[in-house]
């Protein structure tokens, strides 16, 4: 043999081999946590027709085999909560999975408040040296955009070390702390976030189309989907002017002249803020393993919409839940904290966030979501507010109560229920009183401190002349009574309804924040 066909056929040879390489995606390796009591999906590559085998330490054990596209899933059933386990993969080759956890999997997800790590957060130092906890792990996936679905993505699990942990997703490590402490289960944080992004790349083709709402994006998105009647018409169109553009080109080159430029590609954009990309590029790679739940801290890019924003939300949870092959999947999300400046005394308000807070406020209209308060714990010139602990720990709270058994924790402020009117009083009642309302200030990490006097700052009344006016408040009992000398029949209520209204000082007795709300009889 000589020399060419030697290298031809070690390079034969190794392409070969490479194929015949069984390869999980990479949310599957060592140091894993896995969804524990369930039937979980695994998943990855090999060679078309191959045998895929799965055996779990734990006694569990599944086959398969590659599709034609070398494909191939299982669903590996998992045992109760704990570890180490080992998961063996098998097929020309074998893959053994080490120091697994059976636990709780939460996707973390969303922009840069989200992707904020515990190396800058508020008392970092002390939190860094007393992270030392095996029993919770962090997969980091990297950041990425794509025009259509990718199959991976993601970086190595680390486990809970005072090194690891500084890189870890912040608002995910505290929460995850918090549920550890409570129930000693594994928690697994699945970190897939991007800093500065809009809610319109995370979200799947099928959710735009789950609300009516938003049909001119499904629209515009089925027509660059060649699977679409629509885009599969818009690339026969530009098959076809490309064939044209290819003719008159060669003909220019042959005459030495210049050319024309080619036709576009039928695209919804070249920016990772198009829609769909994030979701093409990051979720869908994680899909569909078996979660716990998802938190998810977004919504400052979207800052300046209100209820476009809530009807985008509810496409993002009703798009992945079907992703993920699981309704009722727990979602949680936080609220923007406080921000910038506002003027106490515009009685209309509305300014900056306002309008978005009220659209989060509104989405908990859709089943098993939840909201942590933050308007108390932001800083007015820092879009990333350094206390992620309280995030953390209240997002934590709906997680112990709806999904781990606490159902006697109040698990939010208090958030507006209904608005009656007495002659010129406005009466409003609340969700998640707990042991009863409070006036309070919060510094930093402490627990709110009660304050002296009676009345609710950052409140206006709206009035039969439609206009707001300043108000004054007071709690009575379990409500909130609004009044003002302009007003004799009011006819709507605003709390908090500003950028930022820093000194908001409604509280449940439980130390968390109300909900800032506007109200408006219609």
């Amino acid at each position: 043999m000589n020399f060419k066909k030697a290298i031809s056929s070690i390079i034969l040879f190794s392409s070969l081999a490479t194929q015949a390489d069984i390869k999980p995606v990479k949310l599957f390796q060592s140091d894993m946590v896995i969804q524990r009591d369930t039937q979980a999906p695994i998943w990855g590559k090999a060679d078309p027709g191959e045998s895929v085998a799965v055996k779990a330490s734990w006694g569990a054990e599944t086959s398969t085999m590659a599709g034609n596209d070398g494909k191939w899933s299982v669903k590996l059933k998992t045992p109760k909560a704990g570890g180490p386990h080992t998961i063996t993969l098998k097929g020309k080759n074998e893959i053994v999975l080490k120091n697994v956890l059976s636990g709780d999997v939460w996707l973390c997800s969303g922009q840069s408040n989200m992707e904020w790590t515990v190396n800058n957060s508020m008392n970092k130092d002390q939190e860094i040296a007393s992270a030392n906890n095996p029993m919770i792990r962090h997969f980091k996936a990297n950041h990425a955009m794509n025009e259509r679905p990718a199959d991976d993505n993601g970086a190595q699990w680390r486990i809970c070390t005072p090194q690891n942990a500084a890189h870890f997703t912040a608002v995910g490590y505290y929460f995850a702390r918090e549920i550890y402490k409570n129930e000693k289960v594994p928690m697994g944080i699945l970190s897939v976030n991007w800093g500065g992004t809009r809610v319109e790349p995370w979200v799947t083709p099928e959710g735009f189309h789950m609300v009516p709402e938003l049909k001119n994006l499904a629209m515009k998105i089925d027509a660059v989907n060649p699977k679409k009647p629509s885009g599969n018409a818009a690339y026969k169109k530009y098959i076809q002017e490309m064939k044209a553009w290819i003719a008159k080109s060669e003909s220019a080159l042959i005459k030495m002249e210049g050319l024309t430029a080619a036709p576009k590609r039928p695209s919804l954009g070249t920016s990772h803020q198009s829609p769909t990309y994030l979701y093409n590029a990051m979720i869908n790679p994680i899909a569909p393993a078996a979660l716990k739940g998802i938190l998810w801290y977004q919504g400052e890019s979207n800052g300046n919409e209100g209820d476009s924003y809530y009807h985008k939300k509810q496409a993002l949870i009703k798009g992945w839940r079907k992703l993920f092959n699981q309704p009722d999947l727990p979602f949680y999300y936080v609220q923007l904290a406080n921000f910038q400046k506002s003027n106490p005394n515009h009685a209309l308000g509305g300014d900056g966030w306002a309008r978005l807070r009220q659209a989060q406020l509104d989405t908990l209209q859709v089943e098993n979501t939840g909201m942590a308060l933050a308007t108390d714990i932001g800083e007015a010139k820092d879009i990333h507010p350094r206390n992620k602990q309280d995030v953390g720990k209240r997002l934590a709270y709906w997680a112990l109560a709806k999904d781990y058994g606490h159902s006697d924790l109040v698990c939010s402020g208090p958030l507006f229920k209904e608005m009656k009117v007495q002659g010129n009083k406005a009466i409003v009642s609340f969700d998640y009183v707990g042991s009863g309302l409070m006036l309070a200030k919060k510094t930093g990490l402490e627990f709110p401190s009660k304050i002296t006097g009676n009345q609710v700052n950052w409140v206006s009344i709206k009035g039969a002349d439609n206009q707001w006016h300043k108000a004054e408040a007071v709690i009575q009992g379990n409500a909130v009574v609004f009044t003002s000398d302009k007003v004799k029949s009011p006819k709507g209520v605003r709390y908090a309804y500003y950028m930022n209204p820093e000194g908001m000082n409604l509280y449940n007795k439980e130390g968390l924040p109300a909900s800032p709300f506007t109200f408006e009889v219609k």
